[in-house]
């Protein structure tokens, strides 16, 4: 194709169809990004806003959080003396006997002391080591889950399974004996060397 032909032709072109505004070819995904920023702030307004009614969900009351960053109380045996007291906040009695045990202890009674002891620790050692009895809770759970076991193998043989053949009747079991023994099977030293043909017995 000639040239001058060539160029008459994208004239005809541009006449026909005219160039678009640059900013109406830009790409889609160009034109969606506004939108998807709003989408992403968006959603997380609403899991923020979730969050809220989650916490003040319970009578509008926050739950409490334990601080971490403190030494934490906990009873055990290995550790019987914690970093930490047992009672954090003492009412008016408790602080009055915390005064008090600044003093001598000869003015202490044994309750008194007894209740100091509590502030300071939730169980004595004494308590920590006393058998429990949970173990009578473990045997019960394993008994109550043998006998469900039971009750449904005792459903399966009674409704599920079939009937026992004939076979395994103790009637067809002395027949099929007295068939082996007639047939004299492993008389070497199998079935039928065992019994004595003569005396009509098992060999003793």
């Amino acid at each position: 194709m000639p040239a001058s032909r060539q160029l008459l032709s994208e004239k005809a072109c541009c006449l026909h169809f005219p160039r678009r505004p640059l900013q109406l070819l830009a790409c889609p995904t160009m034109l969606s990004l506004p939108s998807l920023r709003v989408g992403i702030l968006t959603g997380r307004r609403v899991l923020a806003a979730a969050g809220v009614r989650a916490a003040h969900g319970h009578g509008g009351h926050v739950a409490a959080q334990e601080d971490l960053s403190v030494p934490m109380y906990y009873d055990k045996r290995s550790f019987p003396l914690p970093d930490t007291s047992f009672c954090k906040e003492l009412d008016t009695s408790q602080k009055a006997l915390k005064e008090k045990e600044k003093g001598s202890w000869k003015q202490l009674s044994n309750e008194e002391k007894v209740a100091l002891y509590r502030i300071k620790f939730h169980q004595s050692y004494a308590e920590m080591t006393k058998p429990s009895n949970e173990w009578k809770t473990v045997l019960g759970g394993i008994f109550f889950f043998i006998g469900c076991t039971a009750l449904i193998v005792w459903w399966q043989r009674v409704h599920v399974y079939p009937p026992k053949p004939h076979t395994l009747t103790e009637e067809w079991k002395a027949k099929q004996i007295k068939r082996m023994l007639d047939m004299r099977m492993n008389p070497v030293d199998g079935f039928s060397s065992k019994w004595d043909y003569d005396k009509n017995e098992w060999k003793k």
